[in-house]
């Protein structure tokens, strides 16, 4: 009986070994740069604070729960929960004296959103909010 139990973990510990690693899914080279270019866009505004409300403001219309939002670094965190999990995180930092670099990084269960879509969605949602709010209408 003992041997069939030492037979049986040596079994179990080759099968492990012979395993799949997983799939490395850092992109590179172009991959990376044509991500970036969805994720960032440039706003014409100084006022970094009225940039962040209006990310927070977007991502609450878009039914995101704001996880953690930190003015000092120009970061704010969101999760979307609705049958799936969205995280988005989105930085704003000073491009020039004029204007505001926004980008926005999501990912779907733990995997990045390569969708130009839904970052195109969250940038002309964050335009009009930044809109709204330079021509204080409520």
């Amino acid at each position: 009986m003992n041997k069939l139990k030492i037979a049986a973990v040596v079994f179990l510990a080759l099968l492990a070994g012979c395993a799949a690693p997983p799939e490395s899914h850092i992109l590179e080279g172009q991959d990376q740069v044509k991500l970036r270019a969805m994720e960032t866009r440039t706003f014409d505004t100084s006022d970094k604070n009225a940039v962040l409300r209006g990310v927070i403001s977007t991502l609450q219309d878009l039914n995101f729960v704001i996880d953690k939002a930190d003015a000092d670094l120009g970061t704010i965190t969101a999760t979307k929960l609705s049958g799936y999990r969205i995280r988005m995180t989105v930085t704003v930092r000073p491009k020039s004296d004029t204007q505001m670099l926004v980008r926005a990084s999501a990912q779907y269960n733990l995997q990045p959103i390569e969708d130009p879509q839904v970052y195109q969605n969250f940038f002309t949602s964050l335009s009009k909010a930044l809109f709204l709010q330079a021509n204080k209408v409520e």
